[in-house]
């Protein structure tokens, strides 16, 4: 099975955010369409020959982008392709929680993403704590991103150490999935992955060509069950992040965990 462990169906709320002129300039995009259908994502999925993929929400000071109840409907309406991942709103903590709580519970998401640029506060900032708790206690991983902001906003809450070590070791049950390598600071990112029994990290917005020599020696070697493949798209194609997957020269198990055991086991799919 292939696990794509980071994608969004992006709606148009999300798009237009004045943050993402940088990431739309890479894609190539100079005109956002007001909807884009869901066989959009679904399709890009299917040429790439992805099983799964984990279909994230966003929420950020200004409001949901891509809300828990889209997730869910996309969910609903991919016969088994897709897992969602909830979002909730750092600034209203106790809100936070209960939304996670129903996002999990009720409408059967898998896991809460994080982006802590966006809120411009690292992983160990107090308002994080409770959801920590939650994620603990619902049994759910704690995604976010680590390394260098493509989007055009701050890049240190995405370095690894102290933040996220720090979260780690208060939450050792924590499930923690780090996305995006951790950039510049990917050696910061491999230490807590080795340290850390409950810390993961997956290559979501990086081509396998991209990835730092020291990320694929720990694919290869001890790191084998420690990392997640991700693509990110839309910014990336997941068929083209594949494509290039053979050039890592994984062994046939550290090539079949990267691809979609690591996911299986740490999103119990």
């Amino acid at each position: 099975m292939t696990v794509d462990a980071w994608i969004q169906h992006p709606t148009s709320r999300l798009l237009k955010q004045e943050m993402f002129a940088s990431l739309l300039r890479w894609m190539g995009v100079t005109e956002v369409p007001e909807e884009l259908p869901l066989e959009f994502t679904l399709g890009a999925l299917e040429a790439a020959r992805v099983d799964r993929a984990l279909v994230c929400a966003w929420h950020g000071p200004t409001g949901a982008l891509i809300t828990n109840d889209e997730v869910a409907g996309y969910v609903r309406a991919a016969g088994g392709k897709l897992v969602g991942v909830a979002s909730v709103d750092l600034e209203r903590p106790m809100v936070a929680v209960r939304e996670l709580r129903r996002a999990v519970n009720e409408l059967g998401l898998k896991a809460l993403r994080m982006l802590p640029w966006l809120w411009n506060a690292p992983p160990d900032d107090r308002r994080y704590y409770p959801l920590y708790a939650a994620c603990v206690d619902l049994g759910v991983p704690f995604c976010l991103q680590v390394g260098h902001t493509g989007p055009l906003a701050p890049s240190e809450p995405g370095r690894p150490i102290p933040y996220l070590d720090r979260v780690a070791l208060d939450f050792p049950e924590l499930v923690i999935v780090g996305g995006h390598i951790g950039y510049p600071w990917t050696d910061e990112m491999i230490a807590l992955a080795t340290k850390y029994e409950n810390v993961f990290i997956d290559t979501s917005a990086y081509k396998p060509r991209r990835y730092p020599a020291q990320l694929k020696d720990y694919l290869r070697g001890h790191g084998r069950k420690k990392v997640l493949f991700g693509s990110n798209f839309p910014m990336l194609n997941p068929a083209d992040c594949l494509a290039q997957v053979d050039e890592l020269n994984l062994d046939p198990e550290a090539k079949a965990l990267f691809l979609g055991g690591n996911a299986q086991r740490v999103f119990k799919l």
